[in-house]
């Protein structure tokens, strides 16, 4: 039996290394994954962050709001709020926060605090990573979810932390 092999590649002209087809290809992933940052940069930039009543963020994908509040002590500090924009002791509510670096992502879980809600854990080391909220208002409902950035540099502006900048400068 005669077998035979058809090659459907193209061959590569004479100039054109394995190295060089490489360089090329890796260029148009930068330009692809710099044209998804500034797009991000915008969006978020122009995004409606309101603030609460502590000036931290406030989430308001579920109900009651929550306002999301890095403490001095690099902990988080999830305050409930209520219909006036008052803090609303916390009912309950569970909350839990994805965050840190994609490879390694760090869980925060919650406990009361007096009203408001505390981590048990601090937030990584860093600045500029991505943050999952998920806030359920009983144990047994499916969690809202809130999905940002969180930079704790002080916006030029309105001198609170990025995350929760409201100046949009």
């Amino acid at each position: 039996m005669l077998r035979c092999k058809l090659s459907l590649a193209m061959p590569r002209p004479p100039n054109d290394s394995p190295s060089t087809a490489n360089k090329t290809k890796n260029m148009k992933h930068i330009h692809i994954l710099t044209a998804i940052v500034f797009t991000t940069i915008t969006l978020q930039a122009h995004e409606n962050i309101q603030s609460g009543p502590n000036g931290g963020r406030l989430l308001t994908t579920t109900q009651p709001h929550a306002e999301f509040l890095v403490t001095p002590d690099r902990k988080v500090q999830i305050t409930f709020v209520g219909e006036d924009g008052k803090p609303i002791p916390a009912a309950a509510e569970v909350v839990t926060i994805t965050t840190g670096d994609r490879s390694a992502p760090v869980k925060l879980t919650f406990s009361k605090a007096n009203g408001p809600l505390l981590s048990n854990e601090t937030l990584p080391e860093g600045n500029n990573f991505p943050v999952v909220v998920q806030i359920k208002p009983t144990p047994e409902a499916k969690a809202a979810l809130a999905k940002f950035t969180l930079n704790v540099t002080p916006c030029p502006g309105c001198q609170k932390p990025e995350y929760a900048c409201t100046c949009s400068h």
